[in-house]
Formats: structure tokens, sequence, C-alpha cells
């Protein structure tokens, strides 16, 4: 419905541009992003199977990384089909109601993982520190209190976005995101009214599960390094700062990519549109292509077992 000073009201159909400036060669993009997208699926499937699998592997640092690989399919998976729709099909429409919806899941799987990536650092952190009580303090029902918690946490925190949107913004200037995925600034910044609460409620949630856990992880990780340095033998300290490489790559490159992504979103105003969509696009995507491939690498049980479905052969 449009209005006389040339405002939508609540509109129905939303449409999203892909990555705006680009336009001519989003087909050509869309290569990348979906063997990304199916190198991500089969990485972290067969990650799920190996721990599934292997009972040595049902341990808490495994256990996380099965929720972190789970995790990392579905947020893929929550923008992957619909842009590529955009960039190979021509099919930028999307319901209201369902581009919410998608920009829920896809806050709320962010969330998780910011949650699991906190919980992997203080298992390390018990495991290092305190490797005597390991074992009494991360059992399994702890562990399905920590995925019920974060995930919790996620949702309830990402709601009231959905919420504050649909209540509060009722006219808007155009239905069309200059976005690849419905993002939540993208489609506050569509409303034609005052959205300083909604600026603020998304600035508060980052800031109080990311910034939070983001420095919860790294308090975690100088103990961890204050106690691995007072080794007194060489290999042991190797030994143990090799458990934690692969998490601290894990934990760079989701944190890195993501706050670079927020704060251009929100700040870069001299930044070229298709740079931040870019940014936004591969945050989503590289981390779960990366993920098994650098716990592949570094983790020797993982890595044998691997080397057992790939490389055994017959026994005829």
């Amino acid at each position: 419905m449009i209005n006389l000073n040339g405002t939508v009201f609540m509109p129905s159909v939303l449409t999203l541009i892909g990555i705006p400036g680009l336009e001519s060669v989003q087909f050509w993009i869309g290569i990348p992003f979906c063997a990304m997208y199916i190198t991500a699926l089969f990485g972290n499937s067969l990650l799920l199977v190996i721990i599934k699998s292997e009972r040595s592997l049902h341990e808490p640092m495994y256990l996380f990384l099965a929720m972190l690989g789970a995790t990392d399919i579905a947020l893929s998976t929550c923008i992957l089909p619909k842009m590529l729709g955009i960039f190979w099909f021509h099919l930028p429409k999307i319901y209201f109601d369902a581009c919410l919806f998608q920009m829920w899941l896809i806050h709320t799987f962010q969330c998780i993982k910011s949650g699991i990536l906190l919980a992997m650092a203080l298992d390390r952190y018990v495991a290092i520190c305190d490797p005597l009580r390991h074992a009494t303090i991360f059992t399994h029902q702890l562990l399905t209190q920590i995925g019920v918690g974060v995930t919790l946490r996620a949702a309830l925190f990402a709601a009231p976005c959905l919420i504050l949107i649909k209540c509060r913004l009722k006219h808007y200037r155009t239905t069309v995101v200059s976005h690849s995925y419905c993002e939540h600034m993208a489609i506050v910044k569509l409303a034609a009214e005052d959205i300083r609460i909604n600026k603020i409620y998304g600035l508060f949630v980052a800031f109080i599960i990311l910034g939070l856990d983001i420095v919860f992880i790294t308090l975690s990780y100088i103990r961890i390094f204050l106690t691995v340095f007072s080794l007194p033998q060489r290999e042991a300290r190797l030994k143990a700062f090799n458990t934690c490489i692969a998490h601290i790559c894990v934990f760079l490159e989701f944190y890195l990519l993501g706050f670079f992504s927020f704060f251009t979103h929100r700040f870069g105003f001299h930044i070229p549109p298709y740079i931040h969509i870019l940014l936004s696009n591969l945050y989503l995507l590289v981390p779960p292509l990366l993920n098994p491939i650098v716990y592949g690498v570094k983790t020797k049980q993982i890595r044998d077992r691997m080397s057992k479905i790939f490389y055994s052969k017959d026994p005829s």
C-alpha cells in the first residue's frame, strides 16, 4: 500500500538486489560462493560423522566442535540458497515476514556460534589450568546445559530485533534491500521512521553477546598462555599450546571478520556498498569453510580418522 507521501505502509514483499554495484557479475560471483558452500557442507558433515562414529572423540572438545559444525551448516544454509536464487535465477522477491525470519535465524546462529567458541575456550582453560578437575567439571550433563543455554540466549536476544521492526516500523521509504540476504541494519535503514531504538538494541546485542564473549575468551587464553609458558618442559609446552592452535585460528577468523563487517556496515560511510556486502557474505561463508579444514589439519585424532576413511585399502 502506497501512502500519499510516497512511503510504503507495512510492505508484504521485499526485493533483495544482491550485491549493489556488481549486479552484472553476480552470476560469476555465485560460482565460488556455491563452491564454498558445498565444501563447507561436506567438510562439516564429515566432521559430524567422524565425531559421532568414533567413541574416543566423545570428549568435550570434540562435542563442542560437533556443535560448531552443526551451527556452521545451519548458518550457511540460511543464506546461500536464496542468495544463489538472486544471482543465478533472478528471484529477488522475498515475503516481508520470511525476510524477518531469515534475519532472526542468521543472528541467532551467529550468537550460538559465539557462545560455542566461548565454551570451547573455557574447556581448554580447565583442561590446561586445572586438568585433574576437567572430567568432573565438563560432564555430559554440563555439555547439554551449555548447548541449551547458548541456544536460548541467542534466540531470546535476537527476538526483540524482529519484534521492534514488526511493531515499531510501519512506513518504509522503499522495499528494495541493498543486500544479498536479510540483515538487521539493511532492513531497518528502509524505514521512514525513527530507527534509533532499533540501532541501539542492535549495538546492545552485539556488545552484550559478541563483545562479552570475546572478552572472556581473551581472558581465558591469557590465563592459558601464562600456565603453558610456566611449564618446565618444552615438549609439554608445545603439546599444551598445540591443543589450542585450531581454536585460536577459528576464534580469530570469526571475530575479526565479524567485527570488521559489523563496524563497516554502520560507520564505514565512505566504503563502497559492494565492499560492505561482500564482507558480510564472506563473514558467513568463510568460517564454515575453514573450520573443518583447520581442525582436520591441527587435530591428530580427526586427521587419523579422515585418513582411515579416504586411504583405507581393501583387505582383499
